[in-house]
């Protein structure tokens, strides 16, 4: 099994490089994975900013060439994890603009006239491991449970991918955040994990 890892978060201090690190790990001290490969999105300076003009058109993005070695990435990968903090109820603007330059039309999905199009990235499967400062239940009960709804209905599934795994951690922020037990939680889960 191959997994791209996309780490994003600016600060490698941070709980979500820790998460990271995690991820790392108990994918290294797993035989079913041979391969991990890694995007540090803010490393990279990955550029989230979408342009389009007489020149560039949204029609021809999946064939972006300055975009073929991220495409490459996601080809190559039979699990793809995206480690990142939940900021303001979602998905911090750098790796928005990863998911709408790379999950593009022609390349993740295909349109077929009918209501829902043909995934491209079938057979592949996610998990999302974030982290927030609010209660951990804040997501379900305050905001209808949107972050998984965007990542797991709005954008994987319209994709193909039908195997979504999340860990969403709150409370992250407070002393009594268990920390590590959630820490240790990651890391046996890529441990053991199969497929």
């Amino acid at each position: 099994m191959n997994v791209l890892v996309i780490y994003t978060h600016p600060n490698h201090q941070s709980l979500s490089y820790a998460f990271f690190n995690k991820v790392i790990q108990g994918s290294s001290d797993n035989n079913q994975i041979s391969k991990i490969e890694v995007l540090d999105l803010y490393e990279e300076q990955f550029d989230p900013v979408l342009v389009f003009n007489e020149n560039k058109r949204r029609r021809d993005m999946h064939i972006d060439p300055k975009l073929e070695k991220y495409r490459k990435q996601i080809r190559q990968a039979d699990k793809i994890v995206f480690v990142y903090p939940i900021w303001w109820g979602r998905p911090p603007a750098m790796l928005l603009g990863y998911i709408d330059q790379m999950f593009a039309s022609n390349f993740a999905y295909r349109e077929k006239g009918g209501l829902m199009p043909e995934g491209l990235l079938k057979g592949k499967s996610v998990v999302c491991v974030s982290s927030m400062k609010g209660p951990t239940l804040y997501p379900l009960y305050w905001l209808n449970n949107a972050h998984k709804v965007l990542m797991r209905k709005a954008l994987f599934q319209y994709c193909g991918i039908k195997k979504v795994k999340f860990f969403e951690f709150g409370n992250m922020e407070s002393p009594k955040g268990k920390h590590e037990k959630k820490l240790n939680q990651v890391y046996q889960y890529f441990k053991a994990v199969a497929n």
